[in-house]
């Protein structure tokens, strides 16, 4: 069990104010965490490899493709400013 020193302490760090009835349950509810963690400690992963995500994740996006390519004149007949051949937009401030 995590002592209750230890649970205030974190929930200093997390800023959270806990009564005295919460800091006795999550002192219980942590000590029980921690053992069912070194549970899993025991098992032996040493044949298992590491994987990012629980099942098989594939890209589905298509591939980029260009079909058509614009030139610079093309695309500077669509802007409604233009200075020095790029687009002029208004100043954000």
């Amino acid at each position: 069990m995590i002592s209750k020193e230890d649970v205030r302490h974190v929930a200093k760090l997390a800023r959270l104010e806990l009564t005295e009835e919460e800091t006795e349950k999550y002192s219980k509810q942590l000590g029980e965490i921690l053992k069912y963690v070194e549970q899993m400690n025991e098992i032996d992963t040493t044949d298992v490899e590491p994987m990012p995500h629980a099942i098989p994740v594939y890209n589905v996006m298509r591939e980029d493709v260009v079909k058509y390519e614009q030139t610079k004149e093309e695309m500077m007949a669509n802007a409604p400013f233009e200075e020095d051949g790029f687009f002029r937009v208004p100043k954000i401030v």
